[in-house]
């Protein structure tokens, strides 16, 4: 299996390093080549508006769409989940999101840098400890549509969520030092 961690913007390195961890080959992602020879894909965190930008310019926006609409795995956080949305609240008006997950989701809803915080979450059928989740300028998902299954909340709200092959966190799981949300990702996509 080929996971491929979008690199144009973002905390894509501390994706590769924790499927490096997993034992897992990925590829850094910049081109349509690249994503053509992926099994799925990892939407890190970053700034969403620019990672639009990029994909455009990198000629990625039409084959990642086509990608997503085939079922390709696909894992967003923070960023990566406003991009994966299907409604972004407070974004720029230029800005179309994927359309991949039947979400709403507001940006940056927590607030700025300063803001950011860590709390214990449990999430739905990971055994052991809280894992760790890192938000970071989160955005809030302020409505999920009857086929998206939540899988962690935050203060009522859901952080962790998945449809289909497609899941999103508003947290990083790749900041946390846990590796058990990029293994369970991979464990009941790659079935």
């Amino acid at each position: 299996m080929q996971v491929g961690v979008l690199a144009l913007q973002g905390a894509f390195r501390e994706h590769r390093e924790a499927f490096d961890a997993l034992g897992v080959s990925t590829t850094e992602v910049r081109t349509p080549d690249d994503l053509g020879g992926v099994d799925a894909l990892i939407i890190p965190g970053g700034e969403s508006t620019t990672i639009l930008k990029l994909l455009e310019t990198s000629a990625l926006a039409a084959p990642l769409k086509e990608r997503l609409n085939d079922a390709m795995p696909t894992f967003g956080t923070c960023a990566g989940l406003i991009l994966l949305a299907r409604v972004v609240v407070d974004g720029r008006a230029d800005q179309v999101p994927l359309n991949a997950i039947d979400l709403t989701v507001r940006r940056n809803a927590y607030g700025t840098q300063l803001a950011s915080f860590e709390v214990p979450l449990t999430i739905e059928g990971m055994d052991g400890a809280p894992f760790p989740g890192v938000f970071i300028r989160a955005p809030v998902v302020e409505a999920v549509g009857e086929h998206v299954e939540v899988l962690a909340e935050h203060s009522g709200r859901p952080v962790l969520v998945r449809q289909g092959r497609i899941w999103a966190s508003t947290f990083h799981p790749e900041l946390s030092g846990d590796l058990r949300v990029h293994e369970r990702f991979l464990d009941e996509v790659m079935r």
